[in-house]
């Protein structure tokens, strides 16, 4: 006769075990917490997962001092992960929201941004929040694009005869393209008076449309890949480096959970993607894009 051992327990690899139920039994249920370290300093044990209602990937560390200003956000650590979070107060409740910066530049470091989001902070939203290139004739430099639409432009096709461009677009699901409606309707036109941290104030237009992505800066106003955007959709107003990536990743993720997950692109213009881009207006744009996404936040909380 073969006997079979039967072994209960519980193994803890660092960190807290806080267990619910008994210690001993079958499968008692575990709750794991990870140090935080807190932006004074001190570290305490939090729940793995804390569900966040807007969670904010950004890029350069212009735009990532945009937002934390801007929304009044606090240093967490957790692990070799930095987030800066808090409850941004409104009239309507508090809103939780939480930002971490990409690693780099690109699709690729967007996605997995969002991922390392999703697995901390497991947010209702995702906004992608930064500069971007200006491209359409209507947009001006320090206006904001708040864009639900994203066309991938860096599928292609090279033959003898030429580059043969397989673009693709996404959409936000429908409840964020409708909390961005609202906001339009609500505030037209959407100009603003902003005051930066120095205490200049400026007119902040935003604008709401597709806007264009791909891993290649795009620094030529002739450059082909433009004629080729225009082309497909000619309402396209901005470009940047990320979107696709954020509208894929979220994408991928409806897979697994079975419901679509939310995301919004927020873009402060700071040059036209022609040859005299510099960094000179990239911590206005910055800033527009901050303060843009702190009057869009109470349509995004739902």
């Amino acid at each position: 006769m073969t006997q079979k051992h039967h072994v209960e327990g519980i193994l803890n690899y660092g960190g807290t075990a806080n267990v619910t139920s008994s210690a001993v039994g079958h499968r008692p249920v575990l709750h794991v917490s990870t140090p935080v370290t807190e932006q004074d300093g001190s570290t305490t044990s939090q729940p793995e997962s804390r569900r966040a209602d807007v969670g904010i990937i950004t890029i350069l560390s212009v735009e990532a001092q945009a937002v934390v200003t801007a929304l009044g956000l606090r240093k967490q650590q957790i692990g070799g992960l930095h987030f800066y979070a808090a409850d941004v107060q409104d009239r309507t409740g508090p809103i939780s929201v939480v930002a971490i910066r990409a690693l780099e530049q690109g699709n690729r470091s967007a996605m997995a941004a969002y991922d390392n989001l999703r697995r901390h902070f497991d947010p209702k939203v995702v906004v992608l929040v930064g500069i971007g290139g200006g491209f359409h004739r209507d947009v001006r430099v320090g206006d904001v694009v708040v864009a639900t639409r994203v066309v991938y432009y860096d599928l292609r096709k090279e033959t003898p005869m030429g580059i043969r461009h397989r673009g693709e677009e996404r959409e936000a699901p429908a409840d964020i393209r409708h909390a961005i409606n609202a906001f339009f309707t609500e505030n037209e036109p959407a100009e603003f008076q902003v005051e930066d941290p120095a205490g200049v104030t400026r007119t902040m237009r935003m604008l709401t449309g597709p806007i264009g992505s791909g891993d290649a800066v795009i620094a030529d106003q002739d450059a082909e890949i433009l004629s080729y955007l225009a082309g497909f959709n000619d309402k396209i107003l901005a470009i940047d480096m990320e979107s696709g990536g954020l509208s894929l990743a979220c994408h991928e993720r409806t897979a697994q959970s079975g419901q679509p997950h939310g995301w919004a692109v927020v873009r402060g213009i700071s040059d036209d993607a022609g040859q005299g881009k510099d960094d000179s207006y990239h911590r206005i744009a910055s800033w527009h894009a901050a303060m843009a996404l702190r009057r869009l936040l109470p349509y995004l909380r739902n």
